[in-house]
């Protein structure tokens, strides 16, 4: 069985950090954490799990503090974790199996990541990451932010995952502020962290700066196919705020450019569609959204309901539109199996058996 050693970076987490430790418990063989400038608990809370808690001096830059972390490990394999996420019981499970399990000829093991949930808890949005490095392999962490390893050798797709449960918002300036930064100071942002820096834009309402941003970064032509697609999905959303609908549009289609369609895209389309009540091009692309296949080891992110429940239940609000109210009722149900007690489904249902009682 492998081993693994657990390299957090931490600073003001005492709310979370007992949590995450805890969840991790009993499967990792060691635990070190780098504090960088906590004023709170957190330090007293990691020495509770660990003698391995070490200081680091915040210089802007997530990568050099996931470096240092990983650079005291001493066993087989790094694992990092966010101090907000947990390892869910069933995941523990499967996490003990890879442990078990594992080709020790393994570079890096993916695991997927779930960072979006409805309010019936269930996952919205994952994707995956790299989450065990094998140490002294070469490799490293890098960008100051959405830092990321780029694997090398052997890689193993796992099925246990992450959790992401945030209790508190995170600075929503850090990010934008270090890349600001960056390049005032003369930095040039390779084609990854391009893409995040436009989405950082995004999330602050700058939408033409963003535009501009990801389109270098579509026309440099050195992009990972996933963030091309999310750069066009991205541009779309920005297009749309800026009143631009038939830009938003052809921003979608580009993403065709690079692949096959995903259903993520083909759900923007069937709600542009939707909203300008052309139903027929809406349910087209609703349509051709449960024809795409699901897979998550591509390394985007993923919105499940995309490949199911939603494009179902929009297909029957289409269909209800357009008088076709037995396929409409067909779709609700098709919905159901995806979220048998969405509020939606059953508030369909109550009303196509209100239509059968009548008659």
């Amino acid at each position: 069985m492998v081993t693994v050693s657990l390299c957090m970076i931490v600073k003001n987490e005492e709310d979370v950090l007992a949590r995450c430790l805890e969840s991790a418990a009993g499967l990792v063989d060691e635990i070190v954490i780098v504090d960088t400038g906590s004023t709170d608990r957190t330090w007293e809370i990691a020495e509770r799990f660990t003698d391995q808690v070490y200081c680091f001096d915040w210089t802007d830059d997530f990568a050099a503090a996931r470096n240092y972390a990983f650079s005291l490990a001493e066993k087989e394999y790094c694992m990092w974790l966010d101090a907000d996420d947990v390892i869910m019981e069933p995941d523990r499970a499967a996490f003990q199996r890879m442990k078990e399990t594992l080709d020790p000829s393994a570079c890096v093991v993916m695991a997927k990541y779930n960072t979006g949930f409805d309010e019936n808890g269930n996952v919205t949005f994952s994707y995956f990451r790299e989450r065990l490095i094998k140490n002294h392999a070469g490799m490293r962490w890098d960008g100051a932010v959405h830092e990321a390893v780029t694997p090398v050798g052997k890689v193993v797709y796992s099925d246990f995952a992450v959790t992401h449960r945030k209790l508190r918002p995170s600075d929503p300036d850090r990010n934008l502020r270090i890349y600001e930064k960056q390049l005032e100071h003369g930095a040039e942002l390779e084609p990854r962290q391009q893409f995040y820096y436009g989405r950082e834009l995004y999330y602050h309402q700058r939408y033409e700066d963003a535009v501009r941003v990801f389109e270098r970064f579509l026309n440099d032509g050195r992009g990972w196919t996933e963030n091309n697609i999310d750069a066009c999905c991205h541009c779309a959303y920005c297009y749309e705020r800026m009143e631009q609908p038939e830009k938003a549009v052809q921003s979608l289609l580009r993403s065709f450019v690079y692949d096959r369609p995903r259903a993520e895209v083909c759900c923007e389309l069937g709600r542009w569609f939707f909203q300008q009540e052309d139903m027929p091009l809406a349910a087209y692309w609703y349509s051709l959204a449960l024809t795409c296949v699901r897979d998550d080891t591509r390394g985007g992110f993923v919105s499940p309901d995309c490949y199911g429940y939603l494009p179902c239940i929009q297909l029957c609000v289409c269909y209800s539109r357009l008088g076709d109210l037995e396929r409409a009722a067909h779709m609700n149900e098709l919905a159901a199996s995806f979220k048998p007690d969405a509020a939606a489904v059953l508030h369909n249902r109550a009303f196509f058996q209100g239509l059968t009682a009548e008659k």
